[in-house]
């Protein structure tokens, strides 16, 4: 890896193109030599690609009945594919819906649905992503793009694989390197250059086309993340599903010889002069030299359960403690529970949020997601968590659980923020200290560094776990057989031919209602 030095520039400076970070990630997905081939990938690599396609999968088909996503299953269906010449494409597929559509609507579509209940993968270091979401564009393309017998056509599971390889990577590292959350821009504006450059190595597109496509993906995808704050809406799905039908487009202009505003990171007007630190602020990406194996998937991590990613360790802390000290889940017999964690958690799930929706129990489902005081009550209480009945408005309302949720608060520990942005991704922390303060004068006190489902974790997730999430969440969604379909296809993803990639798309017993204006 090489660290690249990356900061606002006058516009007198003329920093080269070559200089520019939107070109050194473009480099990176326009350079094949290190796999040019499926086969001269870490096999580790290839075997993790494989698990995050199947778990988009599992997360995307236990939503496809939810309100965001049947709505934008629907836009979709309203964009079906041309009918253009086999050069062109032939369309892509959607998740619960016949037909072919759209690549963008079907990126559109399946984005939101692998979003919508948040139970897909993360990464976390200077900010946090999840990189899952570069999968619906990038699958989407790949389908549209089969069959086609123009320069860019007969795209194979191998393709897909690589160019997920890369689009991993870029955002993992744009991850490591920029913190965009400090000025409240949402995390998906590193989603949208992510998914552009996985889509130049699917394409083999030059440099200078993806270079143009990245500008285009990061300026159209930077917005402020209130869209994670207060009342959290449905739009929180939305927006990676966005930033991923943004650079579907992006692409396909850069390919028409459409330009981008340049330099986008680095121009006086830029991302970084405008939106994060400013002038005189050094940024420190790492990225792959030519050549170099791409490794950044094996850094990142799924979810065990539906909820923000920093509740993961606190919901498997929390269902031990239930069942080993049944005294912390009756309200009447706790005094107060006080989570000890880091920055991030404390300030953006946490008391720190300053946000009374997190308190309130006819808050959104979103906004429940996002609150630690809420999950670490329920799980608590139930001794587990549920994508479906951990949210409901009669959970969320039950009186005992309410009187233990308003006892939960959380403060910021130097040592575990401090432990949060370590180096080492093995050490890298997520959890932190309970401290329960019980009515009879006992204290509890324990603690969990990370999830179960963790790589460093007490259960690290492997191949049977993604497949058995599959399979959970499936359940009363699919047919047997179509569980069963399904994952023959994923697991063979490498070997794929052109004509098999439609199937990677869930054929579920789920009604489409119509609305909208189109």
């Amino acid at each position: 890896m090489k660290v690249h030095q990356v900061r606002a520039h006058r516009s007198d400076e003329n920093l080269p193109r070559e200089e520019q970070l939107a070109w050194k990630l473009a480099q990176l997905a326009a350079d094949t030599t290190a796999f040019a081939d499926v086969d001269d990938i870490d096999s580790a690599v290839v075997d993790m690609v494989v698990n995050r396609v199947i778990d988009d999968a599992a997360v995307a088909t236990a939503s496809l009945g939810r309100a965001p996503v049947v709505a934008a299953r629907a836009q979709a269906m309203a964009h079906p594919a041309s009918g253009a010449a086999p050069s062109q494409g032939t369309g892509s597929t959607v998740h619960g819906a016949p037909g072919r559509y759209g690549p963008e609507w079907a990126a559109w579509a399946n984005g939101v649905a692998v979003r919508e209940l948040d139970f897909h993968d993360t990464f976390l270091a200077a900010d946090y992503s999840h990189p899952g979401d570069n999968i619906p564009p990038v699958v989407a393309v790949a389908q549209h793009v089969a069959a086609s017998r123009g320069p860019h056509g007969g795209a194979t599971g191998a393709d897909v694989v690589r160019a997920l390889v890369t689009a991993y990577e870029v955002q993992i590292d744009l991850v490591r390197g920029i913190c965009l959350h400090e000025h409240k821009i949402d995390h998906v504006a590193h989603l949208g250059p992510s998914a552009a450059a996985g889509l130049g190595t699917l394409l083999r597109l030059p440099t200078e086309q993806v270079f143009h496509a990245i500008g285009q993906a990061l300026h159209t995808t930077t917005a402020t993340r209130q869209s994670r704050k207060g009342e959290i809406s449905t739009w929180k799905a939305h927006a990676p599903a966005f930033a991923g039908k943004a650079a579907v487009e992006a692409v396909d202009r850069a390919m028409r010889g459409q330009t981008s505003p340049t330099p986008i990171y680095e121009g006086q007007d830029g991302v970084i002069a405008r939106l994060l630190s400013g002038f005189g602020h050094v940024y420190e990406v790492p990225l792959p030299e030519a050549g170099e194996q791409r490794r950044g998937i094996l850094d990142s991590y799924t979810k065990e359960h539906s909820a923000e990613y920093q509740a993961q360790a606190w919901i498997d802390l929390a269902r031990r403690l239930g069942e080993q000290q049944p005294a912390l889940r009756d309200p009447s017999q706790v005094r107060s529970i006080v989570l000890h964690t880091s920055h991030h958690t404390h300030h953006v799930i946490g008391s720190g949020a300053n946000d009374p929706q997190k308190y309130d129990p006819t808050a959104s489902r979103e906004t429940l997601d996002h609150s630690i005081p809420y999950i670490v009550a329920v799980a608590l209480q139930d001794g587990g968590w549920h994508h479906e009945r951990s949210y409901t408005p009669e959970r969320a309302g039950r009186p005992d659980t309410v009187a233990l949720w308003q006892k939960t608060t959380t403060v910021e520990d130097p040592e575990w923020t401090r432990r949060y942005h370590d180096p080492d991704p093995m050490k890298r922390a997520f959890g932190g200290r309970l401290e329960a303060e019980l009515a009879d004068g006992s204290r509890v006190v324990e603690e969990i560094a990370v999830a179960d489902a963790h790589p460093a974790g007490a259960r690290p997730f492997a191949r049977a776990d993604y497949v058995a999430k599959f399979r959970t969440l499936a359940e009363g969604v699919l047919d047997d057989d179509e569980v069963e379909r399904f994952l023959d296809v994923a697991q063979r993803l490498p070997e794929l031919e052109p004509g098999e990639l439609s199937q990677l798309t869930v054929r579920a017993r789920v009604s489409t209602p119509a609305g909208g204006l189109f």
